[in-house]
């Protein structure tokens, strides 16, 4: 980043939306930060700032969120990803990232289209734990040819027809989950530079104050409207895809 004149203000403020949106929503950090990084940073500097500062928004409210944590719930969706997270890395190195995004991107613009104007639908009680850790194999691909650590349970959550409260406490410590296993195993592979190690210490002050503006926002909402931001946040993560 040089000639910080406008470059550190804009870090800054991305940084500062992605986590109030993280805070308030439980995902979608990458994709309102990245929207405004990667016209100022490197693809490889933003992938490293989303893992990192992702594990931090994510893991400051999952710490927030630690009461509401079902265990029974969670194993399902952490153990499916443990596999799907080294496929999705693995296919980055034989597809075409670009084919898979616009497909996801399609089916989430759709799907929340559909959920938003059709919003009497009937909540999914098959599956059990078998079609939550499918669902966690699936996220876990996503996650580590994306980076969109936690789109699909999200959406899986909400189809299930669970309270916010429940839906953030599934759905956030699996991105956790796959935040670090996809760090893992991409490895390090000498992209982390000093300068990256620089905008995140900047960066930290911003991030832990959208964080908290965001958490405080989200015990402020009904669970109509966090359907509702979910499903904007769905649709926009689609367009972002796709564009």
């Amino acid at each position: 980043m040089d000639g910080m004149t406008l470059e550190l203000p804009l870090f800054l403020f991305a940084t500062f939306a992605g986590a109030f949106i993280a805070g308030l929503s439980g995902f979608a950090f990458g994709l309102v930060a990245a929207s405004l990084w990667l016209y100022i940073l490197t693809p490889t500097q933003s992938a490293a700032l989303i893992i990192a500062f992702g594990l931090l928004v994510q893991g400051y409210s999952v710490w927030k969120l630690r009461r509401a944590l079902d265990w029974r719930k969670l194993w399902p969706f952490v153990a499916g990803a443990a596999f799907g997270v080294p496929a999705g890395v693995t296919l980055l190195t034989w597809s075409d990232p670009r084919h898979v995004r616009i497909a996801v991107g399609i089916l989430l613009m759709v799907y929340s289209l559909y959920a938003f104007f059709r919003p009497a639908l009937k909540s999914v009680t098959t599956g059990g734990r078998a079609g939550d850790a499918i669902v966690g194999f699936f996220n876990g691909v996503l996650g580590g040819l994306t980076g969109l650590a936690g789109i699909l349970v999200t959406i899986w959550c909400g189809l299930r027809g669970w309270p916010k409260d429940v839906q953030r406490a599934v759905f956030q410590p699996v991105a956790v989950a796959i935040f670090l296993m996809s760090g893992f195993w991409l490895g390090a592979n000498g992209t982390v530079t000093a300068d990256t190690l620089k905008l995140f210490a900047t960066g930290l002050p911003c991030v832990f104050a959208g964080t908290w503006l965001g958490l405080k926002l989200f015990g402020r909402i009904d669970e109509a409207m966090f359907r509702k931001i979910v499903l904007v946040l769905l649709f926009a993560s689609g367009a972002a895809l796709m564009f």
